[in-house]
């Protein structure tokens, strides 16, 4: 079949020829019509996940839409988004055809645009999740850190559907953080030099009840700092770091709590759930995405853009 082929460790993926894979059982098998790429495809190529190098030969791509063409529970035709663990003997969805569990599968309505469902599954999943765990109440107000990149970009959104009176969006780029504000932000702080944590509380006027954080490092210790007595913390990303030096009174003095989130762990029932209450958003025009498409044959392009963290999701068409 014809895919996108990591050919050796850390090389930028090219178009070449992968065997056709097998359904097994409980696996379906469906025709890739769009594969998004994320950070984790980047870290699994380049051998930095911490599942170790990738099994080269390999398709990359973890989530997709496509269409079902051999399943136990699906009628052929089907229009799905799916998603699997790939590059430790399993092949992607930057390929013609995958296979994947019966139970990953989610059937589209025919209103969602084959891309936008591919581009809304890891990140949107990330930050719709991320707020379902912060249990936000009415009027609330949410610091979202990493506001600029796709995940960021959803919780700011999600975060005003869900009731947060005030949004505060953080991130290091100055030009896309402005964006933001059309996206529901209702104050912005550039990530860089100065007291972090007095300027979260600053834009917020005053403390922040809760925090999305896909950074970790020191703009995760700053929004600790931001915190109200009781606040919470919903941490599902290391962008700014793998670890963070987090004093003891930011935790013990105010009762605050850290929540981890991760989609790895987390049931593919819980996912789906929250998968088709976003796209009911993002149809009903409440939650918008960007999304840049490139077709299988620039997917070095794809790669490269991916690679330096756009601030909209990629999608490439087999």
């Amino acid at each position: 079949m014809r895919a996108a082929v990591v050919r050796e460790v850390g090389a930028v993926p090219e178009v070449g020829e992968l065997p056709g894979p097998t359904p097994g059982d409980g696996e379906a098998l469906v025709e890739v019509r769009a594969a998004a790429l994320n950070p984790i495809d980047i870290a699994i190529a380049s051998g930095r996940f911490y599942a170790g190098p990738p099994h080269v030969p390999y398709a990359p791509g973890r989530e997709g839409v496509g269409l079902v063409l051999e399943s136990g529970t699906l009628a052929p035709g089907t229009r799905v988004r799916f998603e699997r663990d790939t590059g430790y003997g399993a092949n992607g969805s930057l390929a013609e055809l995958i296979v994947v569990d019966e139970d990953a599968l989610v059937p589209l309505p025919d209103d969602a645009e084959d891309t936008v469902a591919a581009a809304l599954g890891i990140a949107g999943l990330a930050a719709w999740l991320a707020l379902g765990k912060a249990e936000l109440e009415q009027g609330e107000t949410v610091l979202v850190l990493g506001a600029t990149g796709a995940v960021g970009q959803v919780a700011v959104q999600g975060a005003k559907l869900l009731g947060a009176g005030t949004v505060v969006a953080a991130a290091r780029n100055a030009d896309a953080l402005e964006r933001t504000r059309q996206l529901g932000a209702d104050a912005v702080v550039p990530l860089g030099d100065g007291e972090l944590a007095d300027a979260f509380k600053s834009a917020a006027g005053g403390e922040v009840d809760a925090v999305i954080d896909p950074l970790w490092g020191e703009p995760a210790v700053a929004a600790l700092g931001a915190l109200r007595i009781g606040g919470r913390l919903v941490h599902l990303g290391t962008s700014a770091g793998l670890e963070a030096n987090v004093p003891s009174a930011s935790l013990r003095g105010k009762n605050v709590r850290i929540i981890g989130h991760s989609n790895l762990t987390t049931p593919h029932d819980v996912k789906t759930r929250a998968f088709r209450e976003l796209l009911d958003h993002v149809i009903a025009g409440r939650i918008r995405v960007d999304v840049d498409v490139f077709p299988l044959e620039r997917v070095a392009d794809a790669w490269r853009e991916q690679a330096a963290s756009p601030h909209r999701k990629i999608v490439v068409t087999p």
